[in-house]
């Protein structure tokens, strides 16, 4: 089934603190090469035909992400990167 994937997150300009936490608890468990850490959500969207990557970017742009403190993208699903190849 086709998928697109919407990598949504907070705009460079805009605080993380989950990314934040995340960086700051690296160098207790040994690492310590990593910068920054910035945290985002993947959303998967299956279409019934073939994927549409103008659809998804209207409900991502409406609904699954605030345009004022984050920025998405839309593309389409690897083969082999889907949850379900994941798992």
């Amino acid at each position: 089934m086709p998928r697109v994937v919407v990598d949504v997150m907070l705009k460079p300009e805009i605080l993380d603190p989950q990314g934040q936490a995340v960086a700051n608890a690296l160098p207790r468990l040994g690492v310590s090469d990593v910068a920054s850490v910035r945290i985002g959500r993947r959303i998967e969207i299956e279409f019934t035909g073939e994927p549409d990557l103008d659809r998804a970017r209207e409900i991502a742009d409406k609904l699954l992400a605030n345009p004022v403190i984050e920025d998405f993208t839309v593309r389409l699903a690897e083969a082999d990167e889907t949850a379900d190849a994941r798992s």
